[in-house]
């Protein structure tokens, strides 16, 4: 962010008379009006009062432009206090005479010389010099005597009685207690930031000078639940995983070591454990991501480049978003149908929750499109906006499964897919890994009646545009589910259900 300050330098103020003159008479000024405030006013009304005192010129009052609320200009003829006479009536003016009129040096009455100036003529002025910084600082002072005593005094001179007023100026109280109306967005992430760590890993034999250069050394996370059970991705803690060293850090600073429950590599979901972990931990409710609509607000919470506790917004853009997390063609990816934000994600939000405007986790943050990626996945370029998560339905049932077994199960429709074709739909392979056969014998794809060449066009009436958009697809649901498949062969359209299968840990 950046702010821009504006100033204006004072202008100069015109040369006074030579000698002591009736000074203009300052109104009051309104009550709880700041100094600094009229001082403003006052600079801004010096080159109007310079234009008026031109030779030559007389100001006309009637004419002159309204002064500003409780400011009388210096070329306005002020009234003066009641019986106070100077050798002419106060307001009064010759022609070619200046305001305010310089009295004589010794006064003449009845055409007398008294050896001063002739009442009216122009005096020379000689020159005087004064620094913008002085005057500035004088008319502050001048207005803020005014604004209190020289209000009240010119009040009871301009009535002359003995009547006498006071005056109390006093700050505007702040409020004593600050209170965000809930469901704001300072009212959700100061409520959820308690729950949420930022995760660092560890490959095994690391040193305490080193750490991975990669993105997964470092991430967030969430709390589960209360037995100290931490939510977050794969990737986080993949250098960790075989020998290496875990910890959690939560918003307070304290610091936790923790160990890895159960991971999932294919669903991009990871399940760690405090060790002795605290009493009172508080889990972050999860929402239900399958009511979760485009255009909902978005709160994303992480620690991108390491700047734990950072809290970003945006909205939901897209729904069932198919990504791979890779680079497409490994068998390592992970796939998710995912939501897509447009909420600040960056390297380090990684395994963090989405919540959403009620505080309720409706996804994990897990990757990014970036300008200087060239896909999909976990790189060190920043965020363009598009950001996807991992819904929390299906983030939650892996999740149940790492903590009760410690392996995913995925569900399978016992087909081998093309994941790099370019064609539209998902295309059943020729042969599966290692040679065996694409449609495994007697799996759920072979009971229905799939065949190698198979392309699989809609899943359960959605779309399906390619490989890793079926498995998308498939990943969302459970062993044992129905599905119902169109696809095509020969050229001509059909249609099959198919009851998932299983596939116990990652392969």
């Amino acid at each position: 962010m950046s702010s821009e300050n504006e100033g204006n330098e004072g202008t100069a103020v015109p040369a006074a008379p030579a000698v002591p003159s009736v000074p203009p008479v300052p109104a009051a000024a309104p009550e709880g009006t700041p100094a600094s405030a009229n001082a403003s006013r006052d600079e801004a009304q010096e080159p109007a009062a310079a234009a008026a005192e031109q030779p030559g010129h007389s100001p006309q009052p009637e004419q002159a432009a309204a002064p500003l609320p409780g400011y009388v200009p210096a070329a306005y003829p002020a009234e003066a206090p009641a019986g106070a006479t100077v050798g002419t009536t106060a307001g009064a003016q010759q022609p070619g005479a200046t305001w305010p009129p310089p009295p004589p040096a010794l006064p003449s009455y009845g055409g007398g010389a008294g050896g001063g100036p002739v009442w009216g003529a122009q005096v020379a002025e000689p020159p005087r010099k004064r620094s913008g910084g002085l005057v500035a600082a004088v008319l502050v002072a001048a207005l803020v005597a005014g604004g209190v005593g020289g209000g009240i005094g010119y009040w009871a001179a301009e009535r002359n009685d003995d009547t006498s007023g006071s005056t109390t100026v006093a700050a505007a109280e702040a409020p004593r207690d600050l209170k965000r109306e809930p469901g704001t967005v300072a009212s959700v992430a100061g409520k959820a930031l308690p729950s949420v760590v930022t995760i660092e890993a560890k490959a095994g034999g690391a040193g305490t000078g080193e750490s991975s250069e990669t993105e997964g050394g470092t991430g967030t996370g969430f709390v589960y639940d209360k037995e100290g059970h931490i939510l977050t991705n794969n990737h986080v803690v993949a250098s960790a995983a075989d020998g290496g060293t875990l910890s959690a850090t939560f918003s307070n600073g304290k610091k936790y070591d923790a160990e890895v429950v159960g991971r999932a590599e294919g669903y991009d979901v990871a399940v760690l454990k405090l060790k002795n972990a605290p009493s009172g931990l508080t889990p972050l409710a999860l929402g239900n991501s399958e009511q979760v609509a485009v255009g909902d607000s978005t709160i994303a919470i992480g620690a991108p480049f390491g700047l734990s506790n950072t809290v970003t917004t945006g909205i939901i853009s897209a729904k069932n978003r198919p990504v791979a997390s890779g680079d497409g063609s490994s068998g390592k990816n992970s796939y998710m149908s995912a939501l897509q934000t447009d909420a600040s994600i960056n390297p380090g939000n990684s395994g963090g929750p989405l919540l959403d405007s009620r505080g309720a986790v409706i996804g994990i943050n897990s990757a990014i499109q970036s300008a200087g990626s060239g896909g999909l996945g976990q790189t060190q370029a920043g965020s363009i906006g598009l950001g996807f998560a991992i819904p929390i339905n299906q983030a939650k049932n892996v999740a149940e499964q790492l903590i009760k077994t410690g392996k995913p199960v995925y569900p399978v429709i016992g087909a081998t897919v093309d994941m790099a074709g370019k064609e539209s739909g998902a295309k059943i392979a020729t042969q599966g890994a290692g040679g065996t056969e694409a449609v495994t014998p007697d799996g759920p794809a072979a009971k229905a009646g799939f065949k190698a060449g198979d392309v699989i066009t809609k899943f359960n009436g959605k779309p399906i545009e390619s490989g890793p958009t079926l498995i998308s697809e498939i990943w969302n649901h459970k062993p044992g589910d129905k599905v119902t498949l169109t696809f095509q062969r020969d050229g001509k359209e059909k249609t099959a259900d198919v009851v998932l299968g299983e596939r116990k840990g990652d392969s």
